[in-house]
C-alpha cells in the first residue's frame, strides 16, 4: 500500500522533515525561493498533507486543485492570515499553527530592536565604519535610557506578555497594555502592569510594542492619526505582521520626527519596502527574522509535523487553529 504524501512547500529544518520521512512519502520543493501560485498547485496535486509557510496562499483554487484526499494543512508560522479559513473548512482540511514555541525567540528579537533604537546602534555602527569617529564626544549619538520609562502592548498574547516581563524585570519600565479590554490579573499582580485604552497606550508610551494577529480590525491598527497622537520621544516597535502599520503614514512620521524611531521586523508589503523608509537613520529594519533562531526554527519544524503526523493517523492535532 502507498504511503500517504506528505508535501513541503520549501525547505524547513531535518528535525521536522526526519519526523515526516519515518512515516510518508515526502515531497520537498528543492527551490530556494517561494513557490508561484501555479507551482503550489502542482506540487500539491494529490497530497495527504501540506505543510506550508507564510508565503503560501492557501486558498479555494489551491484546495481544490489538492485534491479530496487532503487532510491538513500545517502552517510554518503562528499566524495564519495566508489561509482561507473557510475554504478551508468547506474541504474539510484541517489547518494548524506553531503557537508557543516561537515567543521567547520574537519577545527577545523584539527587545533587540527597541535596544538598537533606543540607544542608536546602528547608525553608531554605520557611523564607525565610515571612518568619522575621532574621540569621544560629551554629546555624540545621544540615545534613550529604557529605565523608568512606560512600555505600552498592544495585544498580550503570549508573546506580547512576555515582553512585558522582560521589559519590567530586566529594564524596570512601566508596563501598560491594551488587548479588547481583557485584563491579565496574574501578570498585573505580578510586574504591576495596568489594562488602559489603546488611546492611553497611544498618548502616554514611551515604546509601543506590536503584537496583534493580522485581522481586518486591525489592519492599519497604526496609521496617520495614531501616530500624530503619540509622543515625539516614542519609539515604534513591530514583530507582528506588516499590514498593521501604515508604512506610508510612518515613513511620514519619521521623517518628520513626529515620534523618535522604530524597530521593524515586519513590512505591509513585503518583501517590498516603501522607499522612504530605506532613506531615514531613525528606523531599524530587520527581514522579518524576528522567529530566526536555531532552536526555535527547529521546534516549528517539529511541531509542524507533529500535528501532520496526529491528523494522517486520525488522532486531533496538537495546536489547530
Amino acid at each position: 500500500m502507498d504511503k500517504p504524501l506528505v508535501v513541503v512547500t520549501r525547505k524547513i529544518p531535518e528535525a521536522g522533515l526526519v519526523l515526516l520521512r519515518e512515516k510518508y512519502e515526502l515531497k520537498v520543493n528543492t527551490k530556494d525561493r517561494a513557490l508561484s501560485a501555479d507551482e503550489l498547485k502542482k506540487i500539491a496535486s494529490g497530497a495527504h498533507a501540506i505543510l506550508a509557510l507564510l508565503t503560501d496562499k492557501i486558498n479555494e483554487e489551491l484546495l481544490a486543485a489538492a485534491g479530496h484526499q487532503l487532510k491538513v494543512v500545517a502552517n510554518y508560522a503562528v499566524g495564519f492570515d495566508n489561509i482561507d479559513l473557510a475554504a478551508a473548512k468547506k474541504h474539510k482540511v484541517a489547518i494548524t499553527n506553531t503557537p508557543g514555541v516561537l515567543t521567547e525567540a520574537v519577545a527577545e528579537h523584539t527587545i533587540a530592536l527597541l535596544m538598537a533604537v533606543a540607544r542608536r546602534v546602528v547608525e553608531s555602527d554605520k557611523f564607525t565604519r565610515s571612518g568619522k569617529y575621532e574621540g569621544w564626544e560629551p554629546e555624540l549619538l545621544l540615545g534613550h535610557e529604557l529605565k523608568d520609562k512606560t512600555i505600552g502592548i498592544l495585544g498580550l498574547g503570549r508573546i506580547g506578555g512576555r515582553v512585558a516581563e522582560i521589559a519590567a524585570r530586566g529594564f524596570g519600565m512601566k508596563i501598560i497594555y491594551y488587548d479588547n479590554g481583557n485584563r491579565n490579573k496574574e501578570m498585573d499582580a505580578s510586574i504591576g502592569s495596568e489594562s488602559v485604552s489603546m488611546r492611553k497606550v497611544l498618548t502616554g508610551a514611551d515604546v509601543i510594542s506590536i503584537h496583534v494577529p493580522l485581522l481586518p480590525s486591525t489592519k492599519h491598527l497604526i496609521g496617520k492619526q495614531e501616530l500624530e497622537s503619540m509622543k515625539k520621544n516614542t519609539i515604534l516597535i513591530n514583530t507582528s505582521r506588516g499590514p498593521v502599520i501604515d508604512e506610508k503614514a510612518l515613513a511620514s512620521a519619521l521623517g518628520k520626527k513626529t515620534i523618535a524611531g522604530a524597530g521593524i521586523d515586519v513590512f505591509e508589503f513585503e518583501p517590498q519596502i516603501t522607499k522612504e523608509l530605506l532613506k531615514l537613520d531613525n528606523i531599524v529594519m530587520t527581514p522579518h527574522t524576528a522567529s530566526a533562531t536555531i532552536e526555535t526554527r527547529d521546534a516549528m519544524a517539529v511541531l509542524a509535523a507533529k500535528n501532520i503526523i496526529a491528523v494522517l493517523e486520525g488522532r486531533a492535532p496538537v495546536t489547530p487553529v
